[in-house]
């Protein structure tokens, strides 16, 4: 089921065949590189894809997307919205992982404006974040180019991250 689409993207449910493609990024260190967790097996890329096939099982309007290049039509990613609590707050994250080969090409970028924007519009969300590596700095090019802002660092359990945020406020004062 298609979530939303971009000039050069569509952006869809995961589905049981996308495994193999999403097996290829993940087991890829240098794609994941900045992930707590590191690669992952073919068999907890499975759990994943499991759990968000019909989007987050607690909230189905979010969750983790297969990201398709249109021109090709190739599996190229996964990028999406992903609940959590922090420091006792609920939160939505801007989440976006592609291909080593697509990078470069403003691609991260475009799926996660789209993200963006349908977070705000389609789902009503008043504020959206980005975790981050702070070394990852593609990323953190990505979420300052979408309007985020560095907002605090933290550390949990899983080591320190950068928190960019933005609220549907900051995005409704700079259009108008």
């Amino acid at each position: 089921m298609k979530i939303l689409e971009t000039k050069r993207l569509v952006l869809r449910r995961l589905a049981p065949d996308d495994l193999d493609s999403l097996f290829a990024l993940y087991r890829d260190e240098e794609i994941r590189r900045y992930f707590p967790d590191g690669t992952l097996t073919y068999e907890e890329t499975r759990e994943e894809l499991e759990w968000f096939l019909n989007g987050h099982p607690v909230h189905p309007e979010l969750g983790l997307w297969a990201t398709i290049h249109k021109e090709s039509n190739q599996f190229i990613g996964r990028c999406g919205l992903l609940p959590w609590t922090i420091e006792g707050r609920p939160e939505v994250e801007v989440a976006y992982l592609l291909a080593k080969e697509y990078w470069g090409q403003g691609l991260g970028t475009e799926a996660a404006q789209a993200i963006l924007e349908y977070g705000f519009e389609r789902l009503h969300l008043s504020r959206l974040i980005c975790l981050i590596d702070p070394e990852n700095e593609a990323s953190r090019k990505v979420a300052t180019k979408i309007g985020m802002r560095l907002e605090r660092e933290m550390e949990d359990d899983l080591g320190r991250c950068l928190v960019y945020a933005i609220s549907k406020a900051a995005v409704n004062e700079a259009g108008a």
